[in-house]
C-alpha cells in the first residue's frame, strides 16, 4: 500500500521565550535553565514559514549600510562621530558627550519619574534648529500640548503623531526625515504581521527591530521610552538591550524632588554616569553640583556622621553617610543598611571586632546614606566603620574631615582608584582632614588641607582619636 502523502502546509512556528534573559526554547518549562527564572517563559508566535522568509528583507541592512562586502580595519575611513548637543550638560554627560547620529537610546524608569517630561524638553529645544518628531502612543497630542504649554517650552517647530502601528508609523517618518525620533513608548507599538497582542515579547523585539534598523540606515536619533517592572528591570525581553546603543535609567524616590539619570550601557562613552536633575514646576531642571545636594548638613555637630567620596562615572561626588549603634534589649540585634550593601556591612562588623577591638555583637547598628544615594563601590567601607565607631563613643568626627578607602578582611585598608582626584575634590569644598589609605597619599601639597595616609584599621581608629 503506498504511503499517504501528507499535505503540505505551512505550518505556524511558534516558540516560548525568556522574559528575563531571551533564551528561547521550542517547548514551554516552568524554569528558564539560562538564566534560573521561574514562570519567564512566554509564547511567541513567529508566523508561517513563507512569511518568514518574505519578512527577511526587513532585518536586511540592521547595523547600517547593505553590500559593504569584506574589510580590513586599515582600509576604513576613520572620522570623528558627530555629536548632537542636548543643551543639558548633565544629559550630555550621561550620553557621552551628547546624541550621535544613527544611535538607539532606551530609557527606562519607574512611572511618574518625569521620562516624557524629560524628552520633551529636549525635543522642543532641538527642534528649534533641526526637524524632530515625538510620536506617542499613551497619550494624546492634545495631552502633550498641555504638559508643553505647562512647562512654558517653544511649541511651533515640534512634530508630533499619534501612532501605534508601526508600519505607519515608518511611513510617516520616511517622508518627514526627522533628525531626533522619539517612541514613548515601545511597549504600546505592534507590528500587524504578528498575531500577539501588543507589549508582548514578540512585538516589543521585531519593533524594536524595525525602528533600529530605519535608524542606521537613516541617520535618524531614535529615542525609545521602556516601562519597568516591579523589581526595577526594563520590561520586555532582556535582548531589547543588546539591540540598542545606549541605555539609561530614570530612577526617583517617593520623598525626593530629585532624579537620578544612569547610564547602564553606552557604546559611545562611558558607562555608569550619573547626572541628576531636580522636578521642578517649570520640568526637569540640572542640578550643576550634586555634591551640595548630598552635603545638605545639619548645624548641630552630631556623633555618627562621616563624608565620603564616591566616584560616578568620571567624576566625584561628596556623600554623607550616618551610622546609628543603639543598644539592643531583646537579644537579636538588627543590622539595617540603607544604600549600602547588608552583606558588606555585616563583613565589616566582623572585621571591627576582629581588628578594631570594638564588639557590637549586641548593639543594633543602622546605616544609612543620605541624599538617597546607593552607594556599589568599595571606597565606602573606611566611611562606615568610622561613622558606626563615632555612633558608638559618642563622639563627633570633625565636620571637615573627609574619609574613603576600602577594607580588607585582615584589617589592610586598601586603595581605590582615582584617589588624587577625590581628594581635590573634597579640598575645594573646604574639607580640611582628609583620612585615606596610604597608598593614595599625593605627592605634593594640597594647599593646608592635612592628609592622613593609614595602611591598617588600628591606624584609622587612632586618626581620630586626635
Amino acid at each position: 500500500m503506498p504511503p499517504i502523502e501528507e499535505p503540505t502546509m505551512s505550518k505556524n512556528k511558534t516558540a516560548f521565550v525568556c522574559n528575563d534573559c531571551g533564551a528561547d526554547y521550542s517547548k514551554w518549562a516552568g524554569q528558564c535553565t539560562a538564566c534560573g527564572g521561574w514562570n519567564t517563559l512566554s509564547e511567541v508566535k513567529l508566523g508561517s514559514s513563507k512569511a518568514v522568509r518574505a519578512s527577511g528583507s526587513r532585518r536586511e541592512g540592521f547595523a547600517g549600510a547593505v553590500g559593504g562586502g569584506i574589510q580590513t580595519l586599515d582600509q576604513i575611513a576613520l572620522q570623528e562621530q558627530a555629536r548632537i548637543g542636548t543643551g543639558s550638560a548633565e544629559l550630555d554627560r550621561v550620553l557621552g558627550g551628547g546624541l550621535v547620529a544613527g544611535s538607539a537610546v532606551l530609557i527606562g524608569g519607574n512611572p511618574g519619574a518625569g521620562k516624557s517630561t524629560l524628552l520633551l524638553q529636549l525635543l522642543c529645544r532641538l527642534a528649534q534648529q533641526q526637524p524632530c518628531l515625538y510620536v506617542t502612543g499613551e497619550e494624546s497630542l492634545q495631552q502633550v500640548a498641555m504638559r508643553a504649554r505647562r512647562l512654558g517650552l517653544p511649541t511651533d517647530r515640534l512634530q508630533t503623531l499619534s501612532e501605534t502601528n508601526i508600519e505607519a508609523l515608518l511611513a510617516v517618518a520616511e517622508s518627514c526625515k526627522p533628525a531626533v525620533m522619539v517612541v514613548d513608548s515601545i511597549q504600546v507599538m505592534h507590528w500587524p504581521e504578528l498575531p500577539s497582542a501588543p507589549g508582548s515579547v514578540g512585538q516589543v523585539r521585531e519593533c524594536a527591530a524595525l525602528l533600529t534598523r530605519f535608524a542606521k540606515q537613516t541617520g535618524t536619533v531614535l529615542i525609545l521610552v521602556g516601562h519597568v517592572t516591579k523589581d526595577g528591570t526594563l520590561a520586555g525581553p532582556k535582548v531589547l538591550e543588546h539591540m540598542i546603543d545606549t541605555s539609561i535609567m530614570l530612577d526617583s524616590t517617593d520623598d525626593s524632588r530629585y532624579r537620578t539619570l544612569r547610564s547602564h550601557k553606552n557604546r559611545f562613552g562611558a558607562v555608569n554616569e550619573l547626572g541628576v536633575f531636580a522636578m521642578t514646576e517649570q520640568g526637569l531642571r540640572e542640578v550643576n553640583n550634586p555634591s551640595a545636594i548630598f552635603l545638605s548638613r545639619s548645624d548641630e555637630i552630631a556623633s555618627g556622621s562621616a563624608v565620603m567620596v564616591v566616584w560616578e562615572g568620571t567624576r566625584p561626588l561628596l556623600v554623607e553617610i550616618q551610622a546609628l549603634v543603639d543598644a539592643n534589649a531583646f537579644g537579636n540585634p538588627r543590622r539595617v543598611a540603607v544604600g549600602l550593601d547588608q552583606n558588606r556591612l555585616a563583613m565589616l562588623l566582623a572585621v571591627l571586632h576582629r581588628h578594631g577591638g570594638l564588639q557590637l555583637g549586641d548593639q543594633d547598628v543602622f546605616v544609612n546614606v543620605v541624599g538617597g544615594v546607593k552607594v556599589t563601590e568599595t571606597s565606602a567601607d573606611l566611611a562606615s566603620l568610622l561613622a558606626m565607631v563615632s555612633s558608638f563613643r559618642n563622639r563627633p568626627l570633625p565636620r571637615d574631615m573627609v574619609v574613603f578607602g576600602e577594607v580588607g578582611l585582615s584589617g589592610e585598608i586598601r586603595p581605590v582608584p582615582s584617589g588624587q582626584e577625590r581628594i581635590r575634590e573634597a579640598a575645594k569644598h573646604g574639607f580640611r582632614t582628609a583620612i585615606v589609605p596610604a597608598a593614595n597619599m599625593p605627592r605634593e601639597a594640597l594647599g593646608d588641607m592635612r592628609i592622613i595616609g593609614v595602611k591598617k584599621l588600628s591606624e584609622a581608629l587612632d586618626a581620630i582619636e586626635q
